[in-house]
């Protein structure tokens, strides 16, 4: 079994920081559905501007709201206006790897959707691993690294 990228809210903005709230990030709920992110899942967190990395839960704020916020401990590691990158993730077998398609969901600064990306895994006719990453009308995007030969 492998760990691996179930779906993404990628340069999502910080609105807000709540300290004393029970612990957690609040999210929005049209967010979360897009990406295939479940209240109570667990997610990894990554500040694109001070490089911290966490791990808490989400809970589901009001929908519509295009909120996202950091509570308890987790608010002293991302303040309002930071960028982040939220990710959920899954055990997968290595033969099921092709059959996971990741929702990559892109944001601008007012934390409205920008692109929904889907990230695919494929098998080449030599079994060499190929990345793509496909826009919403599954048009393929070109990639930085192609990756091959696991």
């Amino acid at each position: 079994m492998r760990k691996l990228v179930a779906g993404k809210l990628h340069g999502i903005y910080v609105t807000e920081a709540n300290l004393n709230y029970h612990g957690s990030i609040t999210l929005d709920p049209d967010h979360c559905e897009a990406a295939g992110i479940l209240p109570m899942e667990f997610v990894e967190i990554w500040n694109r501007n001070s490089g911290a990395r966490i791990s808490t839960y989400v809970i589901l704020g009001e929908r519509g709201s295009r909120c996202c916020i950091l509570n308890g401990a987790a608010a002293r590691t991302c303040q309002p206006g930071d960028a982040i990158i939220i990710c959920n993730s899954l055990y997968v077998d290595d033969a099921a790897i092709t059959l996971l398609k990741p929702k990559v969901i892109t944001f601008d600064q007012n934390n409205r959707i920008r692109e929904r990306l889907t990230y695919s895994v494929d098998v080449d006719a030599k079994g060499r691993y190929a990345f793509s990453i496909l826009n919403e009308t599954n048009t393929a995007l070109p990639t930085p690294q192609p990756v091959t030969g696991l």
